[in-house]
């Protein structure tokens, strides 16, 4: 869910914002800028509250959080082949990492984080960093184009699998193993996302008329969505809500669709005895007898919903959460603003505008409110991982209790993946060091 601003705009603003992406539970909005990144909480509608704001590193194209967590990776135009790993809680750098080309894309869960360049990815464990394996045999990526399940139980990672076709590689980052691929479109591939469980894998191409859902590991096509049918769009963003029930879909066009992910169900409902039921039985009939293209057009399902936005042609990405209890559709755009909406789980229809946040003013700061509410945190970066949750447990299994409002919270021991949790300050990531070594053939390679 990251969006390099690459479009010019008048005034200077897409000068100031280069990137934005938000985090793998939708809590929080990342920005970096000329000058630096900035965070955000996504906790409230009427406010916009920077939880964190760094001008160490200029000229930003890249940042990324874990979660809810005081973990960010920066990428910056100054060292494209640089990754830099920072405990922006403590103010320190736990380790960077250096590359054979420029960095075009980085994905992370609690269990591995994965570097994207044009001809490789890397697989690093994430509570060690250390490089699992780089995987070298793949085509030409040269937008950077991949996704990670946010699950970390199942680290399913997806990628282009051809530079002419819509092929998607799907990769367990777990076992280290290519999985199955998926013919998933004729045309190139422009965006894939994974659903928060890892179980479902959506799709678009270049084209950007129709969106596609496969089950995830089996690659089986259980979804197909037609976004449009009279002109060609370029999709910048694809994602699911946290339930799994809408797919939501935004491009450089002024709408914005959300699809609604119907239960898939085996059993064929009982034909209804009357005229119009008739009718419908025999138009799907009919279809048997069309043209492919035709007969797939009519079993494709429309969106449930839409969101209209007041610019066109510049670059944003979307998300669906929930914040103060009720369902709203985030649009942030390359013009320095996000757009919250809005959205009726009932029946859908046209998504209603409600609040617009300036992403480049200074933001109502959480930081002292933070300092007074919570208790001093462990000094050890490994001990803040280790240190159990104060609050009561969530309800859904690996996400913080505070919805991203705080600034830097603790990750609980049982929210990473299984395995021990190194407490001694010189190892909890290896030392800065040895950190800083040249990832160029030092790895299991595939």
């Amino acid at each position: 869910m990251e969006a390099e601003a690459a479009d010019a705009l008048p005034g200077g603003v897409e000068s100031a914002l280069s990137c934005f992406s938000f985090n793998q539970d939708c809590t929080s909005l990342a920005i970096g800028t000329k000058a630096g990144y900035k965070l955000f909480s996504l906790s409230s509608v009427e406010q916009l509250d920077q939880v964190h704001g760094s001008n160490e590193i200029p000229d930003v194209y890249i940042v990324e959080r874990l979660f809810s967590s005081s973990l960010v990776v920066v990428v910056s135009h100054t060292k494209p082949r640089q990754m830099n790993v920072y405990h922006f809680k403590k103010g320190t750098e736990i380790c960077n990492y250096s590359y054979s080309s420029n960095i075009l894309s980085i994905r992370l869960n609690r269990q591995r984080l994965l570097v994207c360049l044009e001809e490789s990815i890397y697989i690093h464990n994430i509570k060690d960093m250390k490089l699992l394996k780089t995987l070298l045999d793949i085509p030409a990526n040269p937008t950077g184009l991949c996704a990670l399940s946010i699950n970390h139980s199942n680290s399913y990672l997806a990628y282009p699998g051809s530079l002419t076709s819509g092929e998607i590689v799907l990769y367990d980052g777990n076992s280290l193993k290519t999985v199955c691929t998926i013919a998933a479109h004729e045309g190139t591939l422009a965006a894939i996302t994974f659903n928060a469980s890892g179980s479902k894998l959506a799709s678009a191409s270049e084209k950007g008329t129709v969106i596609r859902v496969f089950s995830v590991p089996d690659g089986q096509k259980l979804y197909e969505f037609r976004r449009g049918m009279k002109r060609y769009v370029t999709i910048s963003s694809l994602v699911f809500s946290m339930d799994s029930q809408f797919l939501c879909a935004s491009s450089n066009t002024e709408t914005v669709h959300i699809f609604k992910l119907e239960q898939v169900t085996n059993s064929r409902p009982e034909e209804t005895s009357t005229w119009s039921g008739y009718m419908g039985k025999m138009f799907m009939a009919a279809t048997n007898y069309l043209p492919t293209q035709v007969s797939d057009m009519m079993h494709q399902d429309r969106a449930f919903a839409t969101a209209r936005l007041n610019f066109s042609g510049q670059r944003n990405i979307c998300t669906l959460s929930t914040i103060q209890k009720l369902p709203r559709l985030l649009v942030a755009s390359s013009n320095g603003h996000l757009y919250i909406y809005n959205l009726d789980p009932q029946d859908g229809g046209e998504c209603v505008l409600i609040k617009t946040h300036s992403l480049l003013g200074s933001g109502t700061t959480e930081e002292n409110k933070e300092n007074d509410l919570r208790p001093s945190l462990p000094q050890s970066y490994a001990a803040t991982v280790a240190r159990p949750s104060a609050s009561s447990a969530s309800t859904v299994p690996g996400y913080s209790e505070d919805g991203g409002a705080l600034r830097g919270e603790v990750i609980p021991e049982h929210e990473f993946a299984t395995g021990p949790v190194c407490l001694d300050d010189e190892n909890e990531f290896p030392p800065i060091i040895l950190c800083r070594g040249n990832q160029k053939g030092k790895t299991k390679q595939s």
